[in-house]
């Protein structure tokens, strides 16, 4: 099996889109002079409830991302289920070779989760905000199960933005 039949097959699979947060502690935290912390984020398709006692959830980095470092030096990050009226968010944070994070941050509204600090962006269908239980080495991919700390529902009305066959798209 190649490489290109395999993702043919698995983008057959239609999967949720998130929003993957983190507030990137300051390089030296003693220092007040120092620069204060980033905002990190990712887009993942790749994430999954796990277990309901206790609450945990499970997204998939890529080994080697920027998420993945600091996910395994920062236990704390977050979620944003983003509805389908959020695609341009989805596609700014799946960038590849895109500008720091905190222009991408610059103009969508969020408030910081009162449990990590990291982003909970406005409008999303549901927040979850998490540390992280247990990282698992899945080939070229870390497994990230994260312990949910709250959970809320911002966005009451609204249909989920959905992935299927490389594409973002809305349900029928």
């Amino acid at each position: 099996m190649s490489d290109d039949e395999f993702r043919a097959a698995m983008s057959r699979l239609a999967a949720g889109v998130v929003l993957v947060t983190a507030l990137e502690p300051p390089l030296d935290p003693d220092d007040p002079h120092a620069p204060a912390g980033e905002d990190v984020g990712m887009t993942a398709t790749a994430f999954m409830s796990v277990s309901l006692d206790p609450p945990l959830v499970l997204v998939s980095l890529r080994t080697g991302a920027r998420m993945d470092d600091l996910l395994d030096e920062q236990p704390l990050w977050a979620v944003s289920v983003l509805a389908e009226s959020q695609r341009h968010i989805a596609g700014r944070f799946a960038m590849k070779g895109r500008v720091s994070d905190r222009l991408l941050f610059a103009d969508i509204p969020y408030v910081r989760g009162k449990e990590t600090g990291a982003p909970l962006v406005g409008g999303a269908l549901a927040t979850l905000e998490c540390r992280t239980e247990q990282r698992v080495t899945a080939g070229d991919h870390t497994l990230v199960i994260g312990r949910v700390l709250s959970a809320s529902l911002p966005s009451a009305d609204g249909r989920p933005l959905t992935y299927f066959r490389g594409r973002y798209r809305h349900l029928g």
